[in-house]
């Protein structure tokens, strides 16, 4: 497995296997990798013959008073584990190799931004599609792999993608979750033995809003209840429960379009993501 830290020596990596005629893969991550990352992996070696996983943590996404300087990380893990998993390279640039002094052009999508996480975060996802341009610009995949739980970003990719015709294939692959149903997530790591046991009530509310929904119940809003309960009744605190149209993210007051049922939730200090597909 290569280890490549520089934007100039990637693309001539990448050149280098499509000259071959190899198919690309890239994983984004921001590091401390789990399960879900490397079902990710999996995704992709299943559609590529070259995996790139990408490890950076990238400070436009955070915004002030956010987590930043104590987000995990553990670049020697990270690295056995991707050449474990058969990836080719990993991605892993300095700050100063992704963002020269100076740096003063952003990417911005203004629709699907705007709700959800884009509300109490609206900085958030300028850095997100920025740094992501910035990865297919340097590691020129064919194929990029996100996961389910960040929905909202997902989307937000496959639009930027299809708006400025970068020919990338966008997949979204599954959630993947611990046996005891909390989603995987590197922010877990944040939360104390209390925290976790009472933000098992995410998944909570969302299966009990997939088995409403599968009994026939397509009010928005009696959906939504079934989280917020569970969520509140654990001393959760929320910042959003919302079912939203996996098209557009709008709204919706009955669930008759495939739909996005989308949490947000603190547990302690740390705020955790997750959401189930529904229709």
């Amino acid at each position: 497995m290569k280890l490549v830290r520089t934007i100039a020596d990637m693309q001539q990596l990448a050149r280098e296997w499509h000259r071959n005629g190899k198919r690309i893969g890239l994983v984004p991550t921001m590091g401390y990798l789990h399960e879900g990352h490397l079902s990710l992996l999996d995704v992709a070696a299943s559609r590529s013959e070259e995996v790139v996983v990408s490890v950076f943590v990238n400070p436009s996404q955070f915004g002030p008073g956010e987590d930043l300087e104590r987000y995990p990380r553990d670049f020697e893990r990270d690295r056995e584990l991707c050449e474990n998993r058969g990836a080719a390279a990993i991605f892993c640039p300095s700050v100063e190799e992704m963002y020269a002094g100076g740096h003063s052009t952003w990417v911005i999508e203004d629709k699907l931004t705007a709700p959800l996480c884009g509300a109490s975060r609206p900085t958030h996802f300028r850095g997100v599609t920025t740094v992501v341009a910035k990865l297919f610009n340097a590691v020129l995949p064919d194929v990029a792999v996100f996961g389910q739980k960040d929905g909202q970003q997902a989307l937000v990719i496959q639009r930027m993608v299809r708006d400025l015709n970068f020919p990338v294939e966008i997949v979204v692959a599954p959630t993947v979750r611990e046996t005891d149903g909390l989603a995987m997530s590197s922010r877990n790591a944040y939360l104390t033995r209390d925290d976790r046991d009472r933000a098992l009530a995410i998944s909570r509310g969302l299966r009990k809003a997939r088995e409403a929904f599968a009994n026939g119940e397509r009010h928005a809003s009696a959906l939504r209840l079934l989280v917020a309960q569970e969520i509140e009744d654990a001393a959760g605190r929320i910042d959003y429960v919302e079912m939203v149209s996996r098209q557009d993210l709008k709204p919706l007051v009955l669930v008759g379009e495939p739909a996005m049922l989308a949490v947000a939730a603190f547990f302690g200090k740390t705020r955790l993501i997750d959401n189930c597909f529904l229709g």
